[in-house]
C-alpha cells in the first residue's frame, strides 16, 4: 500500500482568474457540488483500496478533515516545493522505510478511488524515482471539451499534464533541484521540454520525439528514472485553475447519483 500526500495550500492572487471567487481564501476549500473541494479528494483516497495513510500540506492548524483514514496535517511551509518537501520529511519520519508515495493535487475533485488504484498499480514495479501522468487531448476533450486545458505536441499528438504524481520520497528531501526544476515546469510544457536540452527541444518542435524517447531524455537530462504513464482518466487532469473549470466540475458534481 501506498501513502498520499495532498498539496492544499494555494491562494490565487488578486491577478489570478479564481480570486473572484476565493476572495484571498485558499482554493481547495471553495464549495463545490455542498462540499469542499478537498473533501471530494479525501472520499477518493478513502475509497481507494491502496492507500494506507494520508498527510495534507499547507493548510492552516487545525482544520477538521473528514477522514476515517490515519491522517496527519503539516503547516504550509510558504511555496508548492516546500510544501511538498515538509510533507516528505514527515512521510518518511512516520514510515522510514517507504519508497514510493502518491503526491495528489488537492484541486481535482473528480478523481475517484479506481483512478487512484490505477495509478498506484502503474508503481507496483518500483523501478522508477517518478511516475508523471499524462492525458491525451482527445482523451479529455471527450470527457470535458470545454475545459481548456494547455497542451504540448509529441510526436503527432497532444498531451496535458496530470495531478497524481508517483514520487520516490527522498527525491524531494533537502532542497533537490531536481525538485525545484520539476516544480518551476509543472504547469508550462515550455519548461517541461527545455528540461530536455535544445537538441531535444528541436526534435519536439518538429515532432520528430515520441513520448517514450521524451521520457528516456528527460530521465537523463535529470539525472532520476522518470516514467511517463499515458492515462485513461481525463479526470487526473482536471484540476480547477480557471472559473470555467470550477463551473464545468460544480455542474457535474451537483448532479446526484443515479
Amino acid at each position: 500500500m501506498l501513502d498520499a500526500i495532498v498539496t492544499a495550500g494555494g491562494k490565487p492572487e488578486p491577478d489570478e482568474p479564481l480570486y473572484a471567487y476565493t476572495r484571498g481564501g485558499y482554493k481547495v476549500l471553495l464549495e463545490l457540488g455542498g462540499k469542499p473541494i478537498l473533501h471530494w479528494v479525501l472520499e477518493a483516497l478513502e475509497s481507494a483500496v491502496s492507500v494506507r495513510r494520508i498527510i495534507v500540506v499547507g493548510l492552516p492548524q487545525p482544520y477538521p478533515f473528514p477522514c476515517s483514514h490515519p491522517l496527519t496535517c503539516v503547516p504550509g511551509q510558504g511555496n508548492l516545493m516546500l510544501n511538498v518537501s515538509a510533507a516528505c520529511q514527515e512521510l518518511l519520519r512516520l514510515e522510514p522505510g517507504a519508497t514510493q508515495a502518491l503526491l495528489v493535487s488537492g484541486d481535482v475533485p473528480a478523481i475517484t478511488g479506481a483512478m487512484i488504484d490505477w495509478m498506484a498499480g502503474q508503481m507496483a514495479a518500483g523501478e522508477a524515482d517518478l511516475y508523471y501522468p499524462v492525458i491525451e487531448r482527445r482523451t479529455m476533450e471527450a470527457r470535458f471539451p470545454d475545459s481548456r486545458r494547455t497542451y504540448v505536441t509529441i510526436r503527432d499528438r497532444q498531451y496535458c499534464g496530470g495531478d497524481i504524481i508517483g514520487i520516490r520520497p527522498s527525491l524531494a528531501i533537502g532542497g533537490s533541484p531536481v525538485w525545484d526544476k520539476l516544480i518551476e515546469a509543472r504547469k508550462s510544457p515550455l519548461k517541461q521540454a527545455s528540461l530536455l536540452g535544445l537538441d531535444t527541444l528541436f526534435h519536439l518542435i518538429r515532432r520528430k520525439m515520441d513520448l517514450h524517447q521524451a521520457e528516456a531524455q528527460l530521465s537523463k537530462r535529470l539525472g532520476i528514472h522518470g516514467r511517463a504513464l499515458v492515462s485513461p482518466y481525463a479526470e487526473i487532469g482536471m484540476d480547477i485553475d480557471k472559473p470555467n473549470q470550477f463551473e464545468i466540475l460544480h455542474r457535474e458534481l451537483s448532479i446526484p447519483a443515479a
